[in-house]
């Protein structure tokens, strides 16, 4: 399949059009078809790896990812289907709910069958996949089943009405199993029950500014717009429901003002958060507000925002794409990447990323398509933008195209124990860098005994505003009643990381770490107060961008009472930056800290043991 030609004065940043879209769908489509099992019932992807719930459930992850990729592919070209992905589908339909199974296992049943949702809850998942892929093709698809097969898939899909197993963004599929039964008029009643109880729970998450945390917790990441928000407002577009619509989609408004801020330049989304390897599933809520029309990025914007991410993973070196030689989606970034992986992921984990050809809804003459792209936020100033709600804090700079993330208020694991998740508990984060996965943490700060950092514990929001954030947490495992306030600032490439300990032993050892850079970027670390004079460069384990990085590294102890510490750090792609302290000039007096920024900008922060204050001051 010969690709496309780029057209630059239609899209001039990344210079892919709608045939780019559909010929790469058709290209992973067309990629796992020697891996179907004899009647397409499962779609048994080669790695080593198994996911958590045996090999007969990743085969049926195969095949529901990948049929809600060709159920967009198809129903975005109006039903044409010239590679035949419909027929294979719907026989894979037919044989996988013919003898389903119970178990994971692979057995001596049907070599098509499919795991029982009852028995095999990663089943549930799945489910929902099949349920919306059955609901886009619904026209040139169920309704041409015989009536064996609707009944005999109907009483496959039925258990997924349940209440969730999990208390988190899982109460989303029962309702998109529910929307297409709904919609095909089966059992309609305990449909509107599944979803108004899925709604209703998630609701509870909902803390403002279109962000969700991800169950009864602080757990902020990629899901807020792939999951919390891409089930409710697509089931409601596709239910022409108004109703849900201006419930859900001012929401989603909302949270695309700052999604879209997370991506890079190149097109690369924030690697922060899990199940990484969904990659370009990242692209599915700017498509979506652009089908709906809750969304504050024009037209040329979202396609540019959409084709970059695609282009980043898929238009890359040979060996160094999200691809490998025979075409199929690895577990991992840009290559394989085991670390980032989490233990339910199996070899067709990654199809997750068909959500990201939601566009393909959108018909060809949509201005989404024919309109010029647009620059990303991030291609044309320096800015900063505080989100309150999951405690964050955006840092962009229009000359190299970067950005970081600032983490004060997400978490993932919060059970009290010393085991930390480095995709959600650093402090900062970046569209080209880190974080790494064993030897020393980037971007921490902790006490060290014995060579060993304390991890950071639960980072508790202590407030934000324009231009910074804080925190509050206790570092794991460590003496009891030792608390640290933690802020940063951020201004252009420089950031101010400001940390106050208080309940510590005095003379007891502390460190701030900074970027794990690969070559192409420049870190810089450099101390202001309460650390020694000397900057450690100390060899790195392996990230996202390479098998190896660097870290430099601060190391101060702590005196007889509250101990204040502060670093400048910058992040840059920028060659020959000139250092980072030559970018503040900044004054401390006790805990007060007066920064004035290069171009004369300046502020004050006061710490205490309770919560930090950030006053702008005229100058």
């Amino acid at each position: 399949m010969p690709t496309p030609s780029e057209n630059r004065e239609l899209s001039p940043y990344t210079g892919w059009t709608r045939a780019h879209w559909e010929r790469s769908a058709d290209r992973l489509l067309l990629a796992v078809r020697p891996y179907a099992s004899p009647r397409w019932g499962l779609i048994n992807l080669p790695g080593a790896r198994a996911g958590w719930s045996g090999p007969r459930s990743d085969g049926l992850e195969g095949y529901a990812r990948t049929w809600l990729l060709a159920a967009l592919r198809v129903a975005g070209a109006r039903g044409d289907d010239p590679h035949g992905h419909l027929d294979r589908y719907a026989e894979g339909l037919a044989s996988g709910t013919r003898l389903p199974v119970k178990t994971g296992e692979l057995g001596p049943e049907s070599p098509d069958a499919w795991p029982l949702t009852t028995h095999v809850r990663q089943a549930i998942v799945e489910a929902a996949s099949v349920a919306l892929g059955l609901r886009l093709t619904r026209p040139w698809l169920w309704d041409k089943l015989d009536d064996r097969t609707r009944r005999r898939a109907v009483d496959w899909l039925l258990p997924a009405l349940g209440p969730s197993p999990i208390d988190n963004n899982w109460w989303l599929f029962g309702l998109t199993v529910a929307g297409f039964l709904q919609d095909a008029g089966i059992e309609t009643d305990r449909a509107k029950a599944t979803i108004e109880r899925a709604l209703e729970r998630i609701d509870q998450w909902y803390l403002g500014d279109g962000w969700y945390s991800d169950g009864p917790n602080r757990s902020f990441d990629h899901y807020n717009a792939w999951a919390l928000h891409f089930y409710p407002v697509l089931h409601g577009y596709l239910s022409d429901d108004q109703d849900l619509l201006d419930r859900y989609g001012p929401r989603l408004h909302a949270q695309l003002d700052a999604h879209s801020r997370l991506f890079g330049a190149d097109g690369a989304p924030m690697p922060y958060g899990r199940s990484l390897t969904y990659r370009f599933a990242a692209a599915a809520a700017p498509w979506l507000g652009a089908l709906t029309g809750h969304t504050p990025l024009s037209p040329g914007a979202t396609r540019r925002l959409a084709s970059g991410t695609l282009k980043y993973f898929l238009d890359r070196p040979e060996g160094r794409g999200a691809t490998d030689a025979a075409g199929l989606l690895t577990l991992g970034w840009h290559g394989p990447y085991p670390p980032a992986i989490q233990h339910y992921s199996g070899p067709a984990s990654p199809y997750w990323a068909s959500k990201g050809y939601l566009g393909l809804l959108l018909p060809p003459e949509h201005p989404v398509w024919t309109a010029v792209e647009e620059p990303l936020p991030a291609e044309t100033e320096d800015a900063t933008m505080t989100l309150g709600p999951p405690g964050l804090l955006i840092q962009s700079t229009a000359a190299d195209g970067l950005i970081r993330l600032h983490n004060h208020g997400s978490n993932h694991h919060v059970d009290g124990g010393a085991d930390e998740d480095p995709w959600y508990s650093r402090f900062a984060y970046s569209t080209a860098t880190g974080p790494t996965s064993d030897g020393v943490p980037d971007n921490h700060f902790g006490l060290l005994a014995e060579g060993e950092s304390t991890t950071r514990g639960p980072a508790v929001p202590l407030g934000s505003g324009p231009g910074w954030a804080a925190s509050l947490s206790e570092p794991r495992p460590g003496p009891p009643g030792v608390r640290i306030v933690s802020v940063t600032l951020a201004h252009g490439r420089a950031e101010l990381r400001a940390h106050l300990v208080t309940g510590a032993e005095p003379g007891t050892p502390v460190r701030q770490t900074g970027w794990a850079t690969t070559p192409g970027r420049t870190a810089q670390l450099h101390p202001v107060h309460g650390y020694g004079a000397e900057v450690r460069q100390l060899a790195a384990g392996s990230t996202l961008f390479g098998p190896a990085s660097d870290i430099r590294a601060l190391h101060g102890a702590t005196g007889s009472a509250a101990s204040l510490f502060i670093a400048l750090a910058s992040l840059t792609a920028e060659p020959d930056p000139s250092p980072v302290h030559t970018l503040a000039d900044i004054q401390v007096t006790g805990h007060t800290v007066r920064v004035t920024w290069q171009n004369g900008t300046t502020c004050r922060l006061v710490l205490d043991s309770a919560s930090p204050t950030v006053r702008t001051e005229d100058r």
